[in-house]
């Protein structure tokens, strides 16, 4: 009997700890990771493509430790884990997540299957062999191209089947741990060199009336209803094709949720974000994937979804800053799970977690003997973490504090743009100037040296992430970058203490200095390497 009560005892408390499922929460447009029933904020290192072996993670799990990561993003193929068809192997899965246990990671998983970088370079030999049950997408002409057709009715059953299979996988293993956060499904679909599926299956879908899901969701449209071409015009062959691949991918994720439910999301290379009002597909970027201007038709046809996110390889900050404004939105959490490893890219962290990203990660954080220059830097070894590593180190022992606040609203961020121009962050009651390229003491208008750019700002490098953790006082977060508090306009207000500083494991602010003199005449003047500011402002009475 007593051995019953306790049996029952464990398995109560197992079932508990397993129902604090990591998730994804809305409130008022704004976005949250819960882990652990509490905002958590991922500070990744995506490792390269052909480190998902067990003798590879050594420099994987080096890298994110110099980085100061709290999450690995690890590539899981299906090729490694069905080599044979019906016959699984979860061996590699099960060393990951042994391994970033005993690193103290998480991990968010990444599902290369029916497609990687929108081929099935990842799909199991008996897959790429038979392409008469596993078919490609067929041209105008009907030549082979050589991308998986989303109509490949046995191509989806096999691929969501052994996604299924990791589910249930993970599920054993890692219900009670919580490990995994996060499972990206298939990479970067879409299709170059040709618009959409023209084989007879894909075509009888074309000429049938557009789901009302789609219409509900995808404008402008020409007509109200009718087939793609009907209501969509010029834009139907890219518009079929990203409502395919989506109705594809969103199946095979909500199989995987129904055994074992945890956020899941697609990942998009880009197209310009620039080209407002977006043009039809005119063999300039992947069609079908899930680009800026089709998140709807994904959102209508694949709800198990949880997230659209961009892969970021265009270091321009015009680029960079149009992405995350057209990927954020209010049923649309901002995750940038790839970023380029150019030190140039240091800096849009600030940008991308003071808008409330739910997480960051930069691609190939990895010592691998390997780079994908030019989109990343040519360094692979500690060299390559360190323009991150810099930025991590601060947010790292406050990130849930900062997921709370950004959750709640209370951040903003931005990166100094290629122009050198001065920005602002405006809060309620109170608004940050920023200026860069500036000296830490004086005025460029005394002449002189005073007038000369700081040495070391050749290049654009500054940044800086703010929270309002009161109605009065700031955290400040940044590099190269002189700061200026003002009221807001028509009231008046002082900067009454700024303190240099840190949280400790309690949350708690740990003073190092006070800033004062030459330290804030000036404005705040923040050096190359981060610092973190507690800020007081005050109003005369």
């Amino acid at each position: 009997m007593l051995r019953s009560l306790l049996l029952s005892l464990l398995i109560g408390a197992g079932l508990a700890q397993a129902g604090e499922a990591p998730r994804l929460v809305q409130r008022d447009g704004r976005h949250a990771l819960l882990v652990d029933g509490k905002p958590f904020l991922i500070l990744g290192a995506q490792a390269h493509n052909s480190s998902n072996y067990p003798a590879a993670l050594g420099p994987v799990w080096a890298a994110a430790l110099d980085l100061k990561a709290n999450t690995v993003l690890m590539p899981v193929a299906w090729e490694q884990v069905e080599p044979e068809e019906g016959r699984f192997d979860f061996s590699f899965v099960d060393t990951l997540l042994q391994q970033a246990r005993q690193q103290d990671k998480r991990l968010v998983l990444l599902w290369f299957a029916t497609w990687k970088n929108t081929s099935p370079q990842y799909t199991p030999a008996w897959v790429k062999l038979d392409p008469k049950r596993f078919p490609t997408m067929l041209d105008k002409d009907g030549k082979p191209s050589y991308c998986l057709s989303p109509f490949g009715a046995e191509t989806l059953k096999a691929d969501q089947r052994a996604f299924v299979a990791l589910m249930s996988h993970l599920k054993r293993i890692d219900a009670r741990q919580r490990t995994v956060l996060m499972v990206q499904v298939e990479n970067e679909v879409g299709t170059y060199g040709l618009v959409r599926d023209f084989a007879p299956a894909a075509q009888a879908a074309f000429e049938q009336p557009v789901p009302a899901a789609v219409l509900a969701r995808q404008k402008p449209k020409l007509a109200a209803s009718g087939t793609w071409r009907e209501v969509y015009g010029d834009y139907a062959d890219e518009y079929f094709h990203a409502w395919a691949i989506a109705r594809y991918i969103g199946q095979i994720a909500a199989a995987g949720k129904a055994v074992y439910e945890l956020p899941m999301y697609v990942n998009n290379a880009l197209r310009n974000p620039l080209e407002q009002p977006p043009k039809p597909w005119a063999n300039n970027f992947s069609s079908g994937g899930p680009s800026w201007d089709v998140i709807d038709i994904y959102k209508a046809a694949a709800p198990a979804l949880d997230v659209v996110s961009p892969d970021l390889y265009s270091p321009e900050s015009v680029q960079i800053e149009a992405n995350l404004r057209l990927f954020q939105r209010p049923d649309n959490a901002l995750w940038i799970p790839e970023f380029g490893s150019k030190p140039a890219y240091g800096r849009f962290i600030y940008a991308m977690l003071g808008r409330g990203a739910i997480g960051v990660s930069p691609f190939g954080i990895d010592y691998f003997n390997y780079s994908n220059h030019p989109l990343g830097t040519q360094a692979t070894n500690q060299t390559l973490v360190e323009p991150f590593e810099r930025v991590y180190r601060l947010f790292a022992p406050i990130q849930r504090l900062w997921a709370q606040w950004a959750f709640d609203g209370k951040t903003r961020g931005i990166a100094e743009a290629d122009d050198r121009q001065p920005q602002q962050l405006d809060f309620p009651g109170w608004t940050a100037k920023l200026s860069y390229r500036l000296g830490r003491f004086g005025e460029t208008s005394w002449g002189g040296e005073f007038a000369k750019p700081a040495a070391g700002t050749e290049e654009p490098h500054g940044g800086a992430a703010m929270a309002q953790i009161a109605p009065d006082q700031f955290i400040l977060i940044g590099q190269r970058v002189r700061v200026r508090m003002e009221p807001a306009e028509g009231t008046q207000g002082l900067m009454l203490r700024v303190e240099q500083g840190q949280f400790d494991d309690a949350g708690r602010w740990v003073m190092e200095r006070v800033w004062n003199g030459d330290q804030v005449d000036w404005g705040l003047n923040l050096p190359a390497e981060p610092v973190m500011l507690r800020i007081t402002m005050a109003r005369p009475r």
